[in-house]
């Protein structure tokens, strides 16, 4: 979400296929209460660290009904140590007490999914996955994966295991399709969107496309499936050779762009070398979706820390900040 004037909240962008985070979210308050314990309280801050039990029940939730006796076994699968979220799925794991796995640590089984254990196998229920779909299975998806787990996905079709998030959740994340959520809801729910997102043009439009490379110096280009700050143009802040290579790129492949308006998003004071000083700013919440719909009383806010700069990812640069939600006046 970004803020651009007092009552104007925009979506940016969603992120359903294997969101990140949560757990600078969780750190960031815990820090916090470290240092200004009195402030917090004064302040009736709403707490956030159960979201690490409010994950685990939601994906309890979700269970296979055809699940093994007693608790559903929830693992968290991680691609490994070299992955940039790492830290995030340890932590995580450790903080909702389930295993943190790897692909070999798991095998498939008459259509049911089996974790190595010092005891023998134990049957999995539930797979909070932090891979990409195309590393999930090699005999469905990548056959070089060695991430993934071999017949995963035939055990998931018979119903034996839940895999959160589903596959195919991530063409949410295509910012293609974002253009489209709006309609999306108006179409499925009969309803208006509570919040609006940034006016998109999608070059794969021709008029669309006519005005972007008319306008390419005063807009933001993304790809489609661009992330992490990767893929992109900040017109008013870009050279003309910068520009120049965009507009070859979006020539050559219209349809893998889209373009928006440079928004003046709100700004934070924030501490930097020079003192405090004004830093753009963007949230994520999270949403837990299972039986039931939860959200974060808080959330992820990220920081551009270079001056004037509007690229808040961590990829490139950005930090965060705890965010307050403030418990309800009586």
């Amino acid at each position: 979400l970004v803020r651009t004037d007092e009552n104007d909240f925009f979506v940016l962008e969603d992120n359903v296929r294997t969101p990140s985070g949560v757990s600078y979210m969780l750190e960031n308050r815990d820090v916090m209460m470290r240092l200004f314990p009195d402030l917090l309280s004064a302040h009736q801050v709403r707490p956030v660290d159960h979201y690490p039990s409010s994950l685990r029940d939601t994906l309890c939730s979700v269970a296979p009904p055809n699940m093994s006796a007693g608790q559903p076994t929830v693992v968290l699968l991680t691609p490994g140590i070299y992955n940039s979220a790492y830290y995030e799925h340890t932590f995580l794991a450790d903080q909702m007490g389930v295993e943190l796995v790897e692909g070999p640590d798991l095998f498939v089984s008459e259509n049911k999914v089996f974790m190595r254990t010092t005891e023998g196998p134990k049957r999995v229920d539930i797979i909070y996955r932090r891979i990409d779909d195309a590393f999930l299975d090699p005999l469905v998806f990548r056959p070089d994966s060695q991430l993934g787990v071999p017949g995963l996905i035939d055990a998931y079709r018979a119903g034996n295991v839940t895999l959160a998030n589903a596959v195919g959740t991530g063409i949410a994340d295509d910012k293609m399709i974002y253009t489209f959520v709006p309609d999306m809801i108006r179409f499925y729910l009969g309803e208006e969107p509570l919040l609006n997102n940034v006016p998109t043009r999608w070059c794969g439009r021709n008029d669309d496309c006519r005005y972007v490379l008319e306008h390419l110096d005063e807009l933001v280009v993304k790809e489609v499936r661009g992330s992490g700050g990767y893929g992109m143009l900040v017109g008013p802040a870009s050279t003309k050779a910068e520009v120049a290579d965009f507009r070859a790129r979006v020539k050559a492949a219209p349809d893998k762009y889209i373009a928006q308006p440079t928004l003046a998003l709100s700004a934070c004071p924030t501490f930097v070398e020079s003192g405090i000083a004004p830093r753009h700013i963007d949230l994520r919440p999270f949403v837990l979706s299972g039986r039931e719909v939860r959200m974060a009383p808080g959330g992820l806010t990220r920081v551009a820390l270079k001056a004037g700069s509007l690229v808040v990812n961590s990829s490139q640069g950005g930090g965060t900040k705890d965010t307050w939600v403030l418990e309800a006046e009586a």
